[in-house]
């Protein structure tokens, strides 16, 4: 009798197992919907990005550490040489499958429509798809009044829970209106969060703490990227944000040398993003990147590489970068062309099929298939 109970007992539970099995194979549907992943450089200037090392700056001792070091590693005789050495990933892999915009030298232009020309006007207007001079006209932590397509997606029922936002500034939970939103911004100092944290959540936790960072208000970009790969792996969300800012401080600073390796490693840490996406089943060949920044730099007189803002010439001169699916493979545009910031919103918008008021913000780039 006790032999039969046990029988009964086992076969309950290979029962049990196998319904559970059945069960995870019939929750698991595979989502064929778009995902996008947008990514911001603070402050990197188009002339970089299409040019690679200044060579007003490059042996400038003013700004760089070792000049001799510095040239060996990023100056080559021609731009292409130079841009494909600074950024490998843009210009060897993203140049043959995507699009690049913004090399004013070959006609191609995109602008701010916000007139500050500093980084929470700029952020503004890529995740609201709209300028507000009038209320968004400082860096100061305050809640955005507008309505980003962060918000906008986490809101819908598509989306909800499926929308994640990282940054280095710890401005950000304001222009992304966290506790309006609803949503969890791990920007800053923040440290991950949650009872399933991974074993290496924990541990950048603990090393975040125990790193001291050069700025008040900004942590080193390791901490952002590892942090968004994490939870991209462990929560797969469809739409995520991040915004890389050692570029913009260390210019600030007056650093080249170390502006350069900075861009260099974000170009690593996008290749890394995108590798992932493109072995995992959820999201490869439905995803889509696009990349920018939120202001440009002065280029005249030299020292103002260091700084932007209205009074400096030229510094809402920027540039976007698109690939994956719903882009076509054109590579650098070297055409005429005007583009906007405004237009990052709404282009989202429609690779996510998000309802968004495209009357009030800029319209989606005509490349988004």
């Amino acid at each position: 009798m006790k032999i039969l109970k046990l029988s009964s007992v086992f076969f309950l539970l290979i029962l049990a197992a196998c319904s559970s099995e059945k069960k995870n194979e019939i929750t698991f549907v595979e989502d064929d919907s778009n995902k996008v992943f947008v990514i911001t450089l603070d402050g990197l200037r188009w002339q970089e990005l299409f040019a690679g090392a200044d060579s007003l700056l490059v042996e400038n001792k003013e700004y760089v550490g070792s000049p001799k070091s510095l040239k060996k590693e990023f100056w080559r005789e021609s731009a292409t040489k130079r841009r494909e050495v600074l950024l490998p990933f843009i210009w060897s892999e993203v140049a043959k499958m995507g699009q690049i915009h913004g090399n004013r030298w070959e006609g191609s232009k995109m602008n701010l429509t916000n007139g500050m020309h500093f980084s929470y006007p700029g952020y503004n207007e890529i995740l609201t798809g709209k300028a507000d001079d009038v209320r968004i006209n400082s860096n100061n932590k305050i809640p955005n009044p507008n309505t980003t397509f962060l918000e906008i997606a986490e809101k819908s029922e598509v989306y909800k829970g499926k929308v994640a936002a990282f940054g280095s500034w710890d401005v950000f939970p304001s222009i992304i209106n966290e506790e309006r939103s609803g949503l969890y911004v791990n920007a800053g100092f923040r440290e991950a969060k949650g009872l399933d944290l991974s074993d290496k959540e924990n541990f950048l936790n603990e090393l975040q703490a125990e790193t001291p960072s050069p700025w008040g208000g900004v942590r080193l970009d390791v901490f952002t990227h590892h942090y968004a790969l994490e939870t991209i792996k462990k929560k797969l969300p469809k739409l995520v944000f991040i915004s890389y800012g050692e570029t913009d401080d260390f210019a600030h600073d007056g650093e080249y040398d170390a502006y350069l390796k900075s861009a260099q490693r974000t170009d690593a840490f996008i290749k890394k993003l995108w590798n992932f996406t493109q072995q995992d089943p959820f999201y490869k060949g439905k995803t889509t990147f696009i990349i920018t920044t939120d202001h440009g730099r002065g280029t005249e007189p030299l020292e103002t590489w260091k700084h932007h803002g209205d009074s400096i010439k030229d510094t809402d001169q920027v540039w976007v970068i698109a690939f994956g699916n719903k882009i076509e493979a054109k590579g650098e545009i070297v055409s005429e062309e005007q583009l906007y910031t405004n237009q990052v919103a709404a282009s989202v918008g429609k690779l996510l099929d998000l309802e968004m008021k495209t009357d009030s913000i800029g319209k989606p780039f005509s490349f988004i298939k």
